[in-house]
């Protein structure tokens, strides 16, 4: 089994910052759950992907900082530790919060995020508790949230209920796909 003392460790030593950032290195999102890191941080991480000759690793370190990352849709969703935690569970936690803001949102773009800025604060709050993550599925996350996501007017097409007569009933459009899962405001 895991060492009792190992698992103390890795409770008090997770996750410092979490940020989304644009495919320019504009900052989307950002929440700072320990405090510990100086300001930035996101500066550093973009310029080191940048420059970096080739694609960059998902998991690198800049001067004790480590940045484990993934990147959806041009986006770079991003988490910092100074402490040596489990890569590969933080990459899984970070593709379960893009899955959750899809599901929620229909889409990941930048624009759904920036539209539905207080959603996502709500959504990476439940998700996580100063850096651990907490709850990681859409159908454990939506009974905390109480925001619904805004729409854009491309989705609208997804919720439409024409059906052209030659398909089943049953058949959606391709678009549906971008339909949150959650119920969403129309604007």
């Amino acid at each position: 089994g895991i060492n009792a003392e190992y698992m103390g460790l890795l409770k008090r030593k997770m996750i410092s910052q979490f940020f989304v950032l644009s495919s320019r290195g504009d900052t989307i999102l950002t929440r700072d759950f320990r405090k510990e890191m100086t300001k930035g941080t996101n500066e550093m991480f973009f310029r080191k992907v940048k420059f970096w000759k080739g694609d960059a690793p998902p998991i690198f370190n800049v001067e004790g900082i480590n940045f484990v990352y993934i990147k959806r849709n041009g986006m770079y969703f991003v988490t910092t530790t100074m402490y040596n935690v489990p890569p590969a569970y933080i990459i899984e936690c970070l593709d379960k919060i893009t899955k959750i803001i899809k599901d929620f949102c229909g889409v990941l773009t930048e624009e759904i995020l920036r539209k539905n800025f207080v959603l996502m604060y709500e959504i990476i709050d439940e998700t996580m508790d100063y850096g651990h993550p907490q709850l990681t599925a859409t159908e454990l996350v939506k009974p905390f949230v109480v925001n619904e996501a805004i729409i854009l007017p491309f989705q609208k097409l997804a919720q439409s209920t024409f059906t052209p007569s030659f398909f089943q009933a049953s058949t959606k459009p391709s678009i549906s796909s971008c339909a949150p899962v959650i119920g969403a405001k129309k604007r």
